[in-house]
């Protein structure tokens, strides 16, 4: 695949990490790739990052015709980048594509793509610790025409920001609402698709617990409002007694790749990992009776984040005193030690960039 290159005349000042933030700034560049029923993918570029023109038509402004994905470039104490387990990423995005009639990009064209223009903006990738060059490829419709029907024309774009902590807290416990009103998806939805709708439709109840201290909320299914399904950004994984369970992939559940990552070290340091149905009955029980030893949400923007507290109808539950736990550290040690390469990689999930 041919990848033109037209520079920027304009280059900017680079932020000091202890400014970044999480999604603030961003790097002088884009990929940007079309798509038409006649042509399949063409005109692959690197252009100077810059606002879009889009015909007041287009598919995505009335119909939510998009999807996205979010991976990170680490810099490691060599100088060098590298990502983490990216052909999860592309694959997870096909998997979105298909299900909202978008295009899907072959794998090795897409991780082509993704480590030329990584390797393009590398001097944008922080070195300071924590720090990491957060990738956002997206695709939208683009069809101009208000016809509703699956899409004849897209485009694929990726943008770089340089990024720390998504949480102000960093790696400190945050508390967490759980939602009893507004649902994130069903079964059969596209709750396992990682588009934009599905974020739109949280904010609300984001915005009311935001506004009540809390950092995120916990959904629940949404048919029986009984099950646990995930917190806001992120998956989330409870220890009780002892078990590390997960709600199961049950079609409105973002298969997450920090979950699979999580699931498969524990299951390597000798845990029980458990995915199933897990009700909000249940984890009250064990909030009451002291079974809940830890709880944590995982995710790319946060990697690991330790829960604190829990607000359930108005009562609060600490968890672990507020303090982060033994298995909630390690897994972060674990995942961040091989991101930043400060750890053997043994799973050979890392792909560096030459």
């Amino acid at each position: 695949m041919e990848i033109k290159v037209t520079k920027t005349t304009c280059p900017k000042e680079k932020p000091e990490a202890s400014t970044l933030g999480f999604g603030k700034y961003f790097s002088d560049h884009m990929f940007v790739m079309d798509y038409s029923r006649e042509q399949g993918w063409h005109d692959a570029r690197i252009v100077p990052f810059g606002n879009l023109s889009l015909h007041p038509a287009s598919t995505v402004l009335h119909y939510g015709s998009e999807i996205f994905e979010g991976l990170k470039a680490y810099r490691r104490a060599d100088g060098k980048v590298q990502l983490f387990r990216p052909l999860e990423n592309i694959r997870r995005m096909n998997r979105s594509a298909e299900r909202m009639c978008l295009p899907t990009i072959p794998e090795e064209d897409a991780l082509y793509i993704l480590k030329e223009f990584v390797k393009f903006e590398q001097e944008w990738t922080p070195s300071a610790p924590g720090t990491s060059l957060y990738l956002r490829p997206f695709m939208f419709g683009n069809d101009e025409t208000l016809g509703v029907h699956a899409v004849h024309n897209a485009t694929y774009i990726i943008i770089a920001s340089p990024v720390g902590s998504y949480y102000k807290e960093g790696i400190n416990p945050v508390k967490i609402m759980i939602e009893d009103q507004d649902v994130r998806a069903v079964r059969g939805g596209t709750g396992e698709a990682k588009c934009g709708g599905n974020y739109a439709a949280s904010n609300r109840a984001g915005e009311r617990a935001e506004q009540k201290g809390y950092s995120q909320v916990l959904w629940l299914d949404g048919v029986e409002r009984k099950y646990i399904e995930e917190v806001g950004a992120m998956n989330v994984m409870f220890k009780i007694g002892g078990e590390i369970i997960t709600p199961m992939l049950s079609g409105s559940i973002l298969p997450g790749i920090t979950r699979k990552s999580c699931i498969e070290v524990l299951k390597k340091a000798g845990y029980k990992v458990t995915e199933r149905l897990f009700s909000i009955d249940e984890l009250e029980q064990a909030m009451q009776d002291g079974t809940l030893e830890e709880a944590w949400g995982c995710g790319t923007a946060a990697v690991v984040s330790p829960i604190g507290e829990f607000c359930y109808k108005g009562v609060q539950h600490p968890v672990n005193n507020g303090e982060i736990g033994e298995v909630t550290q390690m897994l972060y040690d674990t995942l961040t030690g091989i991101q930043w390469g400060k750890g053997g990689d043994t799973f050979g999930w890392t792909c560096p960039i030459d």
